[in-house]
């Protein structure tokens, strides 16, 4: 009786022996895989954010008559640079594709004639002619001033499955485009004012 009580001491030294050093490799891979993780991104850090290339776009002069199609280089800058330009809030909605509160960008309510132009390379998405009320606190358009000059991908974030709309220069997130808008197309491109500038005609 007495050796058989050793024996289970022993044993049950042993288990706790496995269990703590089980519990320790697990942390300690845990703990590499993670610092492995982290490495590449420090890396990437300073690299430019998108595709480098050439893009065909639509220029408009500031009153929205079109000057032509042109070949441009993309936009590519790096994290860095994008946070010397933009505002915070411009930064977490263009490059992060972060959302603005309803009824709290500069343009949701905006009734004047002109057109929208990319916060971040200055192309040109929307004109004023194709903006209405949708209700709904974002700017909204029932199409772009050129559908050249933005990209439409789809969205599988927050579990849905949505169309996001993209400048085509530099990739910015501009918002998303539904199918419930107005004639003559049935779109709602819903924007956010911090991804763009209105410039008065």
């Amino acid at each position: 009786m007495f050796d058989s009580g050793l024996n289970q001491e022993k044993q049950s030294r042993r288990m706790t022996r496995r269990v703590f050093l089980g519990a320790g490799g697990a942390a300690l891979a845990g703990f590499t895989f993670l610092s492995m993780r982290r490495v590449p991104a420090v890396e990437a850090s300073g690299a430019g954010k998108g595709t480098p290339g050439m893009v065909t776009i639509v220029n408009f002069s500031d009153d929205g008559k079109n000057l032509g199609k042109e070949s441009v280089p993309k936009v590519v800058k790096t994290d860095a640079e994008w946070k010397q330009q933009l505002s915070g809030n411009a930064f977490n909605i263009t490059r992060r594709a972060d959302t603005e509160i309803a009824y709290t960008g500069s343009t949701w309510n905006e009734h004047g004639k002109g057109i929208f132009r990319c916060i971040c390379c200055d192309t040109a998405l929307f004109d004023s002619k194709t903006k209405f009320d949708s209700g709904t606190g974002w700017p909204s358009f029932w199409a772009p001033i050129a559908k050249e000059n933005i990209l439409e991908q789809v969205d599988g974030s927050f579990g849905m499955t949505r169309t996001e709309v993209k400048c085509r220069r530099c990739e910015a997130h501009l918002g998303h485009v539904f199918d419930d808008g107005p004639p003559p197309t049935g779109l709602r491109y819903c924007m956010n004012s911090a991804s763009m500038r209105f410039v008065k005609a």
